[in-house]
């Protein structure tokens, strides 16, 4: 089959990957090694390995399932109880990618370039709202990606050694496969459906929230069998790491190491503004910063949950930024375009 011959391999190289970290104890281990094993063949070999079809949804659709299971009516009181520093803190991520475009702008971009490529959004949604814009297409989804990146390779890796192993809960929750095989199906179908409908991630979206909508409303206190989470998190590293090669790298390296101080900015501003949140309300310091770090939902969400940190909490956090992304960076943007440039 000459089309599969881009991607057998890739699953292969993903798992080699993850088996290697996962011996050297690494965080994540079969998201970041996978990640790492494909960027490493395709930027140091001739062999440019493609995404396996299909592999990322099925992933997200996994890890969706597994992420919405740690909703509990306790748990979703709680973070109902602290919306406003739940928002508080998603509109801080969001107002501190200001750093970033004022780089980008003190370095010759021009205003849309600067401005999508620094939102804390979806590659794919920044770049259609940059299109719609004005943007350089190429810069926008380089910048986001490696944003996404520097995030999963730093973020977790910190955590893990500031914070250890985290802390297992007291008593493993059983595998109750009846809820199982209803969530699953019913996680594709609204999947399907958040798809047809154009909105953003729609293959972990769906599951997770219907995962957490059944958490909620029946507390069926299950969980995915075991090696599930490592599933789909081999083919999200897989299918990342087939975004890079070596020209990427190669490319424009000032304005990849303006989206690297940019990113690092960001996630410094985060944290403290994470600080002053928990000083104000008492939540858990290292849930707060975790969901206020600009990386993406599955990512964060499988830290806290490797960490026995408050997952339920982390989701709230980088959905509401998400969400705040995709409804107001556009209007943001045209009223900041008609303002005059400064000298």
């Amino acid at each position: 089959m000459p089309e599969a011959r881009g991607w057998y391999a890739t699953p292969f190289v993903g798992l080699a990957g993850g088996w290697l970290a996962s011996l050297a104890g690494w965080p994540l281990p079969y998201m970041i090694g996978a990640l790492l094993a494909v960027i490493l063949v395709r930027c140091l070999s001739p062999w440019q390995l493609k995404e396996i079809p299909h592999g990322r949804k099925l992933g997200q659709w996994v890890v969706g399932i597994g992420i919405g299971l740690h909703f509990t009516p306790a748990l979703m009181e709680q973070v109902l109880a602290h919306w406003g520093p739940v928002l508080l803190g998603a509109v801080i991520t969001t107002a501190s990618s200001v750093a970033g475009v004022w780089l980008m702008l003190r370095t010759g971009e021009d205003r849309p370039t600067a401005f999508f490529a620094s939102m804390p959004g979806g590659s794919g949604e920044m770049v259609n709202l940059g299109a719609r814009n004005g943007a350089q297409l190429g810069p926008v989804a380089a910048a986001q990606s490696l944003r996404v990146l520097a995030v999963v390779l730093c973020v977790p890796a910190l955590f893990k050694f500031l914070l250890g192993e985290g802390q297992p809960a007291a008593a493993a929750l059983p595998v109750l496969w009846p809820w199982l095989a209803l969530l699953f199906p019913g996680g594709a179908l609204l999947a399907l459906a958040w798809q047809r409908l154009g909105q953003p991630n729609p293959w972990l979206f769906g599951p997770l929230l219907l995962a957490a909508a059944v958490g909620v409303g029946f507390a069926p206190h299950t969980r995915l069998p075991d090696g599930a989470s490592a599933f789909g998190q081999w083919l999200i590293g897989s299918g990342l790491g087939c975004h890079f090669t070596r020209e990427f790298f190669r490319k424009a390296p000032s304005f990849l190491a303006r989206t690297l101080l940019g990113t690092a900015l960001t996630m410094a501003l985060a944290a403290l503004a994470a600080w002053l949140i928990n000083l104000a309300t008492g939540l858990d310091l290292r849930s707060l910063t975790l969901g206020m770090m600009p990386g993406g939902i599955a990512e964060m969400s499988l830290t806290a949950e490797t960490l026995g940190l408050a997952v339920p909490l982390v989701t709230a956090m980088q959905v509401v930024r998400l969400f705040l992304v995709l409804f107001l960076a556009e209007p943001v943007f045209r009223w900041w375009q008609q303002r005059p440039a400064r000298a």
